[in-house]
């Protein structure tokens, strides 16, 4: 582009910023609090059809009527408004477009107070990237990852192959923001520097650029499903080895396990065992799916040891998963035994009495 073009591009931009600035203070002047620039003109990456992205941060419900789409010079214009809960939610990272928070230029405030506001949310922002790697910002990845498990089952059961290539875009475009997640970053341009950007990160799946590229490269249903499939696989096995090196692992203690052994005798054990010994396949196979939920979540969340009762369910053999069980109690027993606790276990009412009436 050269320099005319570019003046001209700039000169037409600054009537409509005064164009809208003016129509602001003349019908919105408690309505909106301040009004920034973002996107392409912010970060000088702009071409001659590049629209002008300007984000309006309203205090009322009036304000909205400020939003407007247009075509003006073959371009077209989306006067964008937004809200304080909206900034609040990139404060704390969990909307994607924290550029427009942080990187926000702002061209027009109300009252210096809404500015002071504003900069608050953006300090906190860059407070919580400052931090390193770790709980926090693989929590955040992990909700776009569950995401893309969404979008990937939809990939599955669709039929149509425009259905199934947005549900197989959803699952790049989740799969792009965990990885902006498990960085601790955020996208600082838009949408034509994404894979630029994200080839810089220091943490990436293997093969990522030949994943990423094959989503958009896939021509059929069956290449669509196996590239939204790898590239989602790549990001949980990359997930689960940062999980390992960055975050704290829960240690089980005495107090932490407390009542978790009678818990699984009380809600499973009896049910393996009835259900087993009726043969009745669906009881059976509920009660050693929840089993199997108590023991994930024992692990996950209270360090014990890792145990797997679902590996043992046939359906035509019950009595393998009674055994095996039983067997999944008595490891579990040694837990117990690891940090010195006793199970809670009475012969007699009068001993059940006198422990829980003491």
């Amino acid at each position: 582009m050269n320099d005319k073009l570019k003046q001209e591009l700039l000169d037409k931009n600054s009537k409509l910023i005064d164009m809208v600035i003016e129509r602001t203070k003349r019908d919105f002047t408690d309505d909106i609090a301040l009004i920034g620039l973002t996107g392409s003109f912010s970060t000088n990456d702009f071409h001659e059809k590049s629209d002008l992205d300007l984000i309006i941060v309203n205090n009322t419900d009036k304000a909205w009527q400020m939003a407007e789409c247009f075509i003006f010079d073959d371009v077209g214009y989306d006067i964008y408004c937004t809200s304080w809960k909206d900034l609040e939610k990139k404060a704390i990272l969990e909307n994607p477009g924290v550029s427009s928070l942080i990187d926000l230029q702002i061209i027009y405030y109300s009252k210096y107070e809404y500015l002071e506001r504003f900069n608050h949310l953006k300090e906190k922002a860059l407070q919580l990237l400052a931090k390193p790697i770790g709980d926090d910002c693989l929590k955040r990845a992990k909700k776009h990852i569950d995401l893309a498990k969404q979008d990937y089952a939809d990939a599955l059961i669709f039929e149509d192959i425009g259905a199934i290539r947005y549900a197989a875009g959803r699952v790049l475009y989740n799969i792009v923001n965990a990885i902006v997640n498990l960085n601790n970053t955020y996208f600082k341009r838009g949408i034509k520097r994404y894979l630029e950007e994200l080839l810089s990160y220091q943490y990436l799946p293997l093969e990522f650029e030949t994943l990423y590229m094959a989503v958009i490269d896939a021509k059929t249903i069956n290449q669509l499903r196996n590239a939204a499939f790898l590239l989602l696989k790549a990001t949980v096995e990359l997930f689960d080895l940062m999980k390992q090196d960055f975050t704290t692992q829960p240690i089980a203690t005495y107090d932490n396990l407390r009542g978790t052994y009678e818990e699984l005798w009380c809600n499973y054990r009896n049910k393996i065992i009835v259900s087993t010994t009726l043969k009745d396949k669906s009881y059976a196979f509920h009660a050693t799916l929840g089993a199997q939920n108590f023991l994930d979540e024992m692990s996950n969340e209270y360090g014990a040891k890792e145990l797997d009762i679902m590996r043992y369910f046939d359906s035509d053999n019950l009595e393998l998963l009674k055994d095996a069980f039983l067997q999944v109690m008595d490891e579990y027993l040694l837990e117990y035994k690891k940090v010195e606790r006793q199970v809670l276990k009475f012969d007699t009412f009068e001993e059940l009495y006198d422990y829980y009436m003491k």
